[in-house]
């Protein structure tokens, strides 16, 4: 039997021209090369293994109310499946519009709360545009500035997490960005950053301020009521922690009617499926369930914070959102972080690890659970110690 040479060795193929004269096709390099900046990154990953206990990944702990599945799914079987969905998805932003008190021009959603962040990124940032952020913070803030071919500036957080309006100043005076992200409560740390700080970046740039407010339910203020025409905040939520919808990927934001205008035109067509819109609709009208579901699990919060802070063993840091970031007291030794990791993962409880992150060494961060699950962590935690 005769072996096919390899690719590398085969003649390229001709092609016939015009003219009758036969012209050689250039080989294709295998594998095609991406853009070198691509090529150097790695994704964005967190680590799923089969546990008991999976608190890593900040989702709710509580399914979808019955009712709400129900009506939602009446709501997709009457929906005209083989047309294509609203490309204005008009009743899910009138419906977030009227949560907010704020006009319908003022809401732009998208698949998930990170493809609001890469659309804003895509309209005002890019090449030879620079996005500020300021760690430790989300990873995808800085990762999607980089796949957008955008110029990342990174700024140091204060030793509680804290950005601080004298220190935002300083920074985008240095950097001039043309985004500036905020993350509020801050993700992995918790840390609720006051209004000034806010005012104090939007006085100082001349591009967009993005607060995001993932977690911004679990928190007590929220920047949603200061946007308007003159200032150029950018707020942007989910629905996948408190309305528990993370499997149906819906996110929003609440910004100036002149960058939704923008967000508009980078925005693919028909972005978002029938039932995505659909079930953003039918959850506007469970708030009292939300925010019976927020109060829990801030109340659970607090419990496992005055556990965590009870024991000498551990230092654990305040929170504004539905986490806790803590880790082995003493000094920021990642090593001791990743070992009370797998000392947890041994006990089948999952948490995130964050132990060789830079400014947050040695750390790891809970989801809070229900009670049960929050119980478990805590009896998993204690067989660790002396």
């Amino acid at each position: 039997m005769t072996r096919a040479a390899p690719l590398s060795a085969r003649r390229a193929p001709t092609r016939r021209a015009a003219t009758g004269v036969a012209a050689t096709v250039p080989a294709v390099q295998i594998p095609v090369d991406p853009r070198p900046d691509i090529a150097a990154l790695e994704g964005y990953h967190s680590a799923q293994v089969d546990v008991d206990i999976r608190l890593n990944t900040n989702e709710s702990p509580f399914a979808p109310p019955e009712s709400f599945v129900d009506a939602w799914l009446d709501r997709v079987r009457a929906s005209a499946l083989h047309r294509y969905p609203d490309r204005a998805a008009a009743e899910l932003r009138e419906g977030i519009a009227r949560q907010f008190g704020q006009p319908t021009e003022r809401v732009f959603v998208a698949n998930g709360s990170n493809e609001v962040l890469q659309s804003l990124l895509l309209a005002y940032a890019g090449f030879e545009r620079t996005a500020l952020v300021f760690e430790p913070t989300y990873a995808l803030h800085s990762h999607i500035t980089r796949i957008t071919g955008t110029n990342l500036a990174v700024a140091p957080r204060g030793k509680n997490f804290e950005i601080g309006a004298a220190a935002a100043s300083l920074a985008v005076a240095r950097y001039q960005p043309n985004v500036t992200f905020v993350c509020n409560p801050n993700n992995p740390t918790g840390t609720v950053e006051p209004f000034d700080t806010v005012d104090a970046i939007a006085s100082a740039t001349t591009g967009l301020v993005v607060i995001d407010e993932a977690y911004g339910e679990f928190a007590a203020e929220s920047m949603i009521d200061r946007v308007d025409e003159q200032r150029p905040f950018v707020v942007v939520r989910t629905f996948s922690k408190v309305w528990s919808l993370a499997g149906v990927r819906l996110g929003f934001c609440i910004a100036p009617e002149w960058a939704v205008t923008e967000l508009e035109k980078v925005a693919l067509p028909y972005r978002l499926s029938v039932a995505s819109q659909l079930a953003g609709v039918e959850a506007l009208a469970f708030q009292a369930e939300m925010r019976d579901r927020v109060g829990r699990l801030v109340e659970e919060r607090e419990r496992l914070y005055e556990a965590l802070a009870a024991k000498p063993s551990i230092d654990v840091f305040p929170s504004g959102a539905n986490f806790l970031l803590f880790r082995a007291a003493g000094s920021p030794d990642p090593g001791r972080g990743r070992a009370l990791w797998q000392h947890l993962l041994d006990q089948s409880v999952l948490v995130r690890d964050f132990s060789h992150w830079p400014g947050v060494e040695g750390c790891l961060r809970v989801t809070v659970g229900t009670p049960e699950e929050n119980d478990a962590f805590l009896a998993a935690l204690a067989t660790s110690e002396p």
